[in-house]
């Protein structure tokens, strides 16, 4: 069944902030750990253009499985590659966490002097923070969990490792589309499904003390 007219409104509303969030988060961890390149391509900014790619987007609304436009970074510009590349990747996952704790206050709080629709917006806001954070924390290239990930890889494998994350995006497609259509439409399971709406009622009743 699909969205009515508000519920698309709350949603792209959503999505452009969670989004701008995230990938400015990423932006800005890169370039107070020494790489200028994210700030260079205009995407140390909240403006949710900047962040947004039109396929991902699209995505997003029809199947709600999407993405946003990746941020550039160079790691020859870390004095830490692999450890300050790990950290610009988890900026993005806590970002989200963050915001959703920042929705989280007025809901648990002032829900009952808010007004309907500020309420709705808040929750839709809440609910995909928590979602896009969980969802990026899976440690599979090229989701931010991938380059987190690359923390516990033994030094002797790292080599290997990198030229797999560059090329991880391709198995990342073919993983999600074997947990869709054969999980989730032959068996009726989806590990990916499993493990982000486990996740996301953990740390959503975590946040709302169980409202």
């Amino acid at each position: 069944m699909g969205m009515s007219f508000f519920e698309l409104i709350y949603f792209l509303v959503a999505v452009a902030v969670v989004l701008s969030f995230h990938e400015a988060s990423h932006a800005l961890a890169s370039y107070y750990l020494g790489d200028p390149t994210a700030k260079m391509h205009g995407r140390l900014s909240l403006n949710p253009m900047k962040h947004i790619d039109v396929v991902g987007f699209l995505m997003l609304i029809l199947v709600h499985f999407g993405w946003g436009k990746p941020v550039p970074v160079n790691a020859a510009n870390f004095k830490r590659p692999v450890v300050d590349t790990a950290i610009t990747a988890l900026a993005g996952p806590v970002s989200n966490f963050i915001l959703a704790l920042a929705m989280a206050l007025p809901l648990r709080y002032l829900h009952e002097y808010l007004p309907g629709f500020l309420t709705d917006q808040l929750f839709y806001i809440f609910d995909l923070s928590i979602v896009w954070g969980i969802f990026n924390m899976i440690p599979f290239p090229p989701l931010d969990g991938g380059k987190i990930f690359a923390l516990f890889v033994p030094h002797r494998f790292e080599r290997r490792y990198l030229e797999f994350q560059e090329t991880g995006a391709k198995y990342f497609v073919l993983f999600v589309l074997f947990d869709i259509m054969v999980l989730k439409g032959i068996l009726g399971f989806s590990l990916i499904g499993y493990v982000v709406m486990n996740g996301y009622e953990f740390v959503r009743n975590l946040m709302l003390l169980g409202m």
